[in-house]
């Protein structure tokens, strides 16, 4: 489908090929990105957006080409890059990573209180990676699959400007791209992000022509794409850290209804992030909002800058899914047409 682009008070929107950029022509819309744009404004921080619903025209950028600071989001592309090894039978969830003595770190998660040597399976580290941000356990994940092989992975997709530099808390070590100081562990933009985690949740992992590169070319999903996606979701929907994203729109008993949301989240002192696939009842949305140059550096629920991400998931999903969501359907492929 063809897109133009339209600029609004400093925001790129995507508008469907026909419909003009006379924002009057849908009001729902037009509503939508003042409301974006007003919350934006107010904020003492900088932001950069995407958001898409994967079965409708609904479409906007927020400056969602920007380089980024990842911080712990870049966890999702570790996570890709092994569902893909375990698929082709490169890695098993059932193998085996052990915990040296000196490897442990400080920061998010809870392997760096436990006692080494520890023998844990890789299913249980990426899980720890990802539902608590365990640093200690990234490590782990990056000792067994190597940096060069995630930015491999993500390159493979075609996205330029997604790369993991090095392990967490730990210094870079060997040849850095120049920009490693600026962005830490890792750099991505909010569209990239968007399209990562959009693979995931789609289960995209085989190539109907191998060594194809690029978004499209997928084989349709089977029962082994599906079984490995099947763990993956169950992380990502069991994540902990639910202040931003799912703040103001999980409106039920996650452990009795199950989760409507699949997400990752990333912080630093000045930075707040969150990419997730919310599964509404008119269609899958795809919300990605990175937030930077933050005033505010605390560490409650109140920071200023997760309130936002929360403020404006809301206002996204109020608008493209009014009836709410639908945990049934964030399943494997996402209830949508296979081999994009």
């Amino acid at each position: 489908m063809v897109r133009r682009l339209c600029r609004l008070a400093g925001i790129t929107a995507v508008v469907v090929a026909g419909t003009g950029c006379g924002w009057a022509q849908s009001g729902a819309d037009a509503s939508l990105i003042g409301t974006l744009n007003d919350m934006i404004k107010a904020h003492h921080g900088k932001v950069a957006m995407y958001a898409r619903q994967l079965n409708s025209s609904h479409e906007i950028a927020i400056d969602a080409d920007q380089p980024v600071q990842t911080a712990s989001v870049i966890k999702l592309a570790i996570l890709y890059n092994a569902m893909v090894d375990v698929r082709e039978g490169k890695a098993s969830w059932d193998e085996k990573l052990t915990l040296k003595p000196g490897d442990p770190v400080n920061g998010s998660g809870v392997l760096h209180f436990f006692d080494t040597p520890l023998t844990i399976s890789l299913k249980d580290v990426l899980t720890m990676m990802v539902i608590v941000s365990d640093n200690t356990a990234t490590n782990m994940a990056i000792d067994r699959f190597g940096v060069d092989a995630v930015n491999a992975r993500t390159e493979s997709l075609g996205l330029k400007n997604t790369h993991l530099y090095k392990k967490v808390m730990k210094p870079a070590t060997g040849p850095m791209p120049a920009d490693q100081p600026k962005f830490g562990l890792g750099k991505t933009t909010a569209r990239e992000m968007a399209e990562l985690m959009e693979q995931i949740g789609e289960c995209h992992l085989r190539r109907a022509t191998p060594g194809t590169t690029g978004l499209e070319g997928w084989a349709p999903m089977d029962d082994k794409d599906k079984a490995v996606c099947d763990v993956a979701l169950g992380m990502l929907k069991n994540q902990f850290y639910r202040e931003t994203i799912p703040r103001y729109i999980e409106a039920v008993d996650t452990t009795e209804e199950g989760p409507a949301i699949a997400s990752k989240t990333g912080s630093l002192n000045a930075v707040r992030n969150d990419v997730a696939i919310v599964s509404g009842k008119s269609g899958p949305m795809v919300i990605s909002i990175f937030t930077y140059d933050n005033e505010d550096h605390g560490w409650t629920v109140d920071n200023a800058a997760e309130v936002l991400i929360a403020r404006l998931a809301k206002a996204i999903v109020s608008a493209w899914s009014p009836d709410g969501l639908d945990a049934k359907t964030l399943v494997p492929g996402l209830g949508l047409p296979g081999g994009r």
